[in-house]
């Protein structure tokens, strides 16, 4: 103190340094001080690439971690592991977002193999039921061609019509036909209808089964067709000369299983060209023309 009071240079000198020494301190804290700022705000900058403040994070932790000082060391890594924990989060959504448009792709797939399922199904359930039709339609021709190569032995009929196979039931009387009546029916057939359509040939074969029915004719087949002035080919010894052919003995089963070309009250034909006797034209209610042959009732 004496030498300091003896010369005041020295003790301006050592101010001087003094002051100079607290200068110095002063700048090395706020060194730290702006590198802290600068740790806390580099992983908030939302252009940098999640690698460069990772490694930022990771350098200003590791220069924090050499100071002295608790807070700013605790300070810095809290904010690197919440700045760590948001780049997870982004690369979950981020890896998320591109899951979902594979999971709608898959969906999209399946799907489209349901429909394809689906739309398959059709197909089979038509088949099905285009072999059930066939089968159907196949058991119809089965029994018709029965029908056709073995006629009705017996015939039923109601009070006003000829009843079908099937209309039995109905009957309110029947009749039996022998093969006698079976041959004749067919040759009358062939002998009045030779060259007319097959639905004329079964209009012939269902006047004489109409008169068989009708009270007003004979009772048996033999007699209806042998009815005097009944049936020309008769008269002209026609009907023994002729021998059936396969659409008059189509024709005739067909009307014995209770096919009708003509109503059941249908009981005269004749041929306008041919016949001399006009007498059914003009008394007799028209029903019907089928080739040659005009019908009537």
């Amino acid at each position: 103190m004496v030498i300091f009071k003896q010369n005041r240079c020295i003790a301006l000198l050592v101010g001087v340094i003094l002051v100079c020494f607290s200068a110095i301190s002063l700048m090395g804290l706020e060194g730290p001080a702006k590198g802290k700022d600068t740790v806390q705000m580099n992983p908030l900058q939302p252009n940098a690439h999640a690698s460069d403040r990772t490694s930022s994070s990771q350098a200003s932790a590791a220069s924090l971690r050499t100071k002295s000082s608790s807070g700013p060391m605790l300070y810095t890594t809290a904010a690197y592991l919440v700045q760590t924990q948001k780049i997870r989060q982004t690369a979950e959504w981020s890896s998320l977002d591109r899951l979902k448009p594979q999971g709608a792709a898959a969906k999209t797939d399946i799907l489209r193999q349901k429909a394809v399922v689906v739309k398959s199904t059709p197909p089979v359930a038509q088949q099905a039921a285009k072999t059930a039709a066939a089968k159907g339609s196949q058991t119809v021709i089965t029994k018709k061609t029965a029908i056709q190569q073995h006629p009705p032995t017996q015939l039923f009929f109601s009070r006003t019509k000829l009843l079908s196979q099937d209309q039995r039931d109905q009957a309110t009387w029947t009749y039996a036909v022998s093969e006698g009546d079976l041959l004749l029916l067919q040759k009358i057939v062939m002998a009045e209808a030779e060259g007319e359509p097959y639905q004329g040939k079964v209009a012939v074969a269902n006047v004489v089964l109409n008169r068989l029915r009708s009270a007003n004719f004979p009772d048996t087949i033999h007699d209806v067709i042998y009815q005097k002035s009944q049936f020309s080919p008769v008269a002209n010894g026609r009907l023994k000369r002729v021998k059936p052919n396969a659409d008059s003995i189509k024709a005739v089963t067909a009307a014995l299983s209770g096919i009708k070309a003509v109503t059941d009250d249908t009981y005269f034909f004749l041929s306008l060209k041919l016949a001399q006797d006009l007498t059914v034209h003009h008394s007799r209610q028209y029903a019907k023309t089928i080739g040659n042959h005009t019908f009537y009732k």
